[in-house]
């Protein structure tokens, strides 16, 4: 049991690779809070691991939901050890001055501005007890960005970058900040990044990954789960690429 007797949050836990975290973390002997804003999703995956996964409706983009993520772990569970930032969202593929300024500004406070909003409730509680993880959730667009994506592409720069700054800032205190670049995966977002799934864009897609295959939420559970168990506590600042080879 490599996370046991770990408590941790992941964001967007209600599908996709966030589901396939949180259901890694419990087999591995956490206990999981499953923060996501479609209640539904959240509920579905807690009900399946049981026991020790709660679920929360939080709207990762709203500091007064955050503040109250974060208290509802340490309620529930009695501590809190693993923050894992993984919410994200994208626009269609389109060019860059297509963009609306909504969904400008929903990529920003989704994929952007929570990582923050986090931080703020997070990092003052990891600091006092001489420990903790942070997991931020970024993308092999933020290394090789993909065209039509800009917006996206830019946010996942900034979470690498980001995960850098908190790294160095918090490694004095005995704090780890890293981040896992997936590569496309089966999850909610795949139609979203391709504008439509026909055979056709999925090869398209799989034609830039070495390995042949979109990544699975099973892959960044078994990133997550090493990056944040103690057998990584000389890792830090490190943004793990799971992309089948795209980035080489």
């Amino acid at each position: 049991m490599r996370l046991e007797g770990k408590v941790a949050i992941v964001t967007g836990g209600g599908s996709g690779f966030g589901e396939g975290i949180a259901t890694k973390f419990v087999a591995e002997g956490a206990r999981v809070l499953i923060a996501d804003r479609d209640a539904a999703g959240g509920a579905r995956v807690a009900t399946a691991l049981g026991a020790n996964a709660r679920a929360l409706q939080v709207d990762v983009a709203k500091a007064a939901d955050v503040s109250a993520m974060v208290d509802a772990a340490q309620q529930h569970f009695g501590r809190l050890d693993i923050l894992v930032n993984n919410a994200g969202v994208s626009h269609l593929p389109q060019a860059m001055e297509d963009v609306s300024e909504d969904d400008f500004d929903r990529i920003l406070a989704i994929n952007v501005k929570a990582i923050y909003l986090a931080a703020k409730v997070v990092v003052p509680r990891f600091k006092a007890r001489k420990s903790g993880v942070i997991l931020n959730v970024a993308s092999t667009a933020g290394v090789s960005p993909r065209p039509r994506l800009s917006w996206y592409n830019a946010s996942k720069g900034w979470v690498i970058t980001a995960t850098r700054a908190m790294a160095v800032e918090l490694a004095p205190f005995g704090v780890r900040v890293v981040a896992l670049n997936p590569v496309a995966g089966e999850t909610p977002l795949l139609k979203t990044f391709m504008g439509e799934d026909t055979p056709q864009m999925r090869a398209k897609f799989l034609a830039t990954i070495p390995l042949g295959r979109f990544s699975t939420p099973q892959d960044m559970g078994n990133a997550a789960c090493f990056l944040c168990s103690d057998e990584a506590s000389m890792i830090t600042g490190v943004a793990m690429e799971v992309d089948g080879g795209r980035c080489i």
